[in-house]
């Protein structure tokens, strides 16, 4: 539990928000941004004028052409300015207004990365298949770093220079793997708090069916073979 006063100022940060196809849960997503802070929209292709949509409710949009959750994930930590830089979903499963409390975490000292542990609050937002691959992710990533982690989540907060110093290269379902298994190599203290997780917006283009799970396993088990990276690699950002 933190033992941060939650009259802690808490630094205006960047909240990287990966968007395909998210029109419909834009609004409430871009709603729910703390006041101050900036939304990065990173538009991975979109054809439901996502880009447009979010532009005009206040949001930076950055265009990745390449496909990918990686891809857009880092192009998005790219484009950040802050301090501190956020990720969260943007498909309306993850409340982005309670990312203060975690950067309010890491600005104390507490920790360097905050992962938020997704708590199921309502049908269907969590299918089994899914649950049952990050529980399988989360033990292998038990052996690879020793890392008591619970879940894998794509809500987290860290420093953006010590993220850009990780030197990461995965653009596919791996990327938020290799930022926790590079972050550990790295020394970072890594620890994860609840966050409620609601059903999303639309349908899912990863986890919603059996394929796209099995896609980011594999994706994930990849990250996990891979030799510790020699901290004199990382470093530049890409």
């Amino acid at each position: 539990m933190s033992t941060v006063p939650a009259a802690a100022p808490v630094p205006p940060s960047d909240i990287v928000l990966p968007c395909l196809d998210e029109a419909a849960a834009l609004p409430r997503v871009l709603g729910a941004i703390p006041d101050g802070w900036r939304a990065i929209v990173v538009d991975n292709g979109s054809t439901d004028g996502s880009a447009d949509l979010a532009r005009s409710l206040g949001a930076t949009v950055v265009h990745e052409p390449r496909r990918g959750f990686g891809a857009a994930c880092h192009a998005g930590l790219l484009a950040a300015e802050t301090e501190f830089v956020c990720f969260c979903d943007c498909d309306g499963s993850l409340d982005p207004g309670l990312l203060p409390a975690f950067v309010r975490r890491i600005a104390a000292g507490e920790t360097d990365l905050l992962l938020g542990r997704r708590l199921v609050r309502g049908r269907g937002a969590w299918p089994l298949h899914a649950r049952a691959g990050n529980l399988v992710l989360a033990r292998l990533l038990r052996r690879r770093t020793g890392l008591r982690l619970h879940d894998l989540g794509p809500m987290r907060a860290g420093r953006r220079t010590e993220l850009l110093g990780l030197g990461l290269t995965d653009r596919r379902s791996g990327y938020p793997l290799q930022m926790v298994v590079r972050a550990a190599d790295a020394g970072l203290r890594i620890a994860e708090t609840g966050v409620p997780y609601v059903p999303r917006t639309g349908k899912s283009k990863v986890t919603g069916t059996w394929r796209g799970t099995w896609q980011a396993v594999r994706d994930m088990r990849a990250v996990l073979l891979e030799p510790p990276a020699a901290a004199a690699a990382r470093g530049a950002p890409r």
